[in-house]
């Protein structure tokens, strides 16, 4: 490995069509498809450095050393890449987030995608994006949805080769904001890998996936056409789909929490009467408040009244993933 170390920024992203449950769980190929955007001001930011002198991966995140299992994710990552590059140096990897992890704010998407470009870059590996998307789909179904730049879609597709995102607008194609308000920072007890086998659990998923492909196609032309009437009704059913696929599976997910319905009947009644808001959850009690960004102040002045509402974090449309040292 010829640059042994190697640093890269990636966004996080939030899905306004949602991906729940694999056809693979190893290769995580999903069941669906999804669409997403890139949070700009929601970023992971990691660095890995390949030593010969290390004899196990040490990972720590936000300066904190991490635990065994979130250490065993990222080893069995850098194996993928080991095996591709045929040398089996073990790896220094510090990773840190600007926002609060395993909340539902898709800290792994982020933290994949970043890992994704850092580590085959410090591997001396030059990969194409969509090689890039691949790669890290291995690590976070959604961390491929945050190596292209602004709205995404993850072509579903059937096995390693063709499961892949691309970028169907760059960021600032519409002036979008996503308001996210924090009702809980805790951890969730059931993380996304955990939770997409139990989708098939589910007498609500065969429903869900027949009827992705039309979400995705009303979802997309919405994007293209800026349509935010559209855009907000098909984001909030594909959402309210996906969770009650998760509230009727076995065991049953329930991530939200009370002030999470408060600020889903807020933002529907505030639609109602003229505010041009959406929502959308993904898996934990947080909620994403889509709005204009030239209403940002209105949207958070009315979430912030909402009882439960610890902190909001907003962010505009991102950039694609990419290194930080050069």
């Amino acid at each position: 490995m010829s640059d042994r170390s190697a640093t890269a920024i990636s966004c996080s992203n939030i899905a306004f069509i949602k991906y729940w449950g694999n056809r693979d769980n190893v290769c995580r190929i999903p069941a669906t498809g999804s669409i997403s955007m890139n949070l700009g001001s929601l970023t992971t930011h990691t660095t890995v450095t390949f030593d010969a002198a290390l004899t196990r991966d040490h990972l720590t995140l936000n300066g904190n050393p991490s635990s065994s299992q979130a250490l065993q994710r990222v080893s069995d990552f850098l194996a993928l890449i080991r095996k591709r590059t045929g040398q089996f140096l073990f790896a220094q990897v510090s990773s840190e987030n600007n926002f609060p992890m395993g909340t539902g704010i898709a800290s792994s998407a982020s933290a994949f995608a970043a890992l994704s470009l850092a580590a085959s870059t410090a591997a001396g590996l030059t990969l194409e994006e969509v090689e890039l998307s691949r790669l890290a789909r291995r690590g976070s179904g959604s961390a491929c949805r945050s190596i292209p730049a602004g709205f995404v879609e993850w072509r579903a597709g059937h096995n390693d080769d063709d499961s892949y995102a691309v970028s169907i607008a760059p960021p600032d194609h519409w002036n979008l904001i996503d308001c996210v308000a924090i009702v809980s920072q805790e951890h969730k007890s059931t993380g996304s890998s955990d939770g997409h086998p139990l989708a098939e659990s589910s007498p609500l998923q065969q429903t869900r996936v027949q009827q992705t492909p039309q979400h995705l196609e009303i979802c997309r032309e919405a994007i293209l056409q800026r349509d935010f009437d559209a855009f907000a009704k098909v984001t909030e059913l594909d959402c309210n789909l996906m969770h009650a696929v998760m509230m009727t599976s076995n065991p049953a997910l329930l991530y939200w929490q009370p002030a999470t319905l408060s600020i889903i009947h807020a933002v529907r009644a505030w639609r109602q009467f003229g505010l041009p808001v959406c929502y959308t959850i993904d898996a934990g009690p947080n909620v994403h408040v889509i709005g204009l960004q030239k209403d940002q102040d209105q949207i958070t002045k009315r979430l912030a009244d909402i009882p439960g509402v610890q902190k909001i974090i907003c962010s505009s449309p991102g950039g694609a993933a990419h290194r930080a040292d050069g």
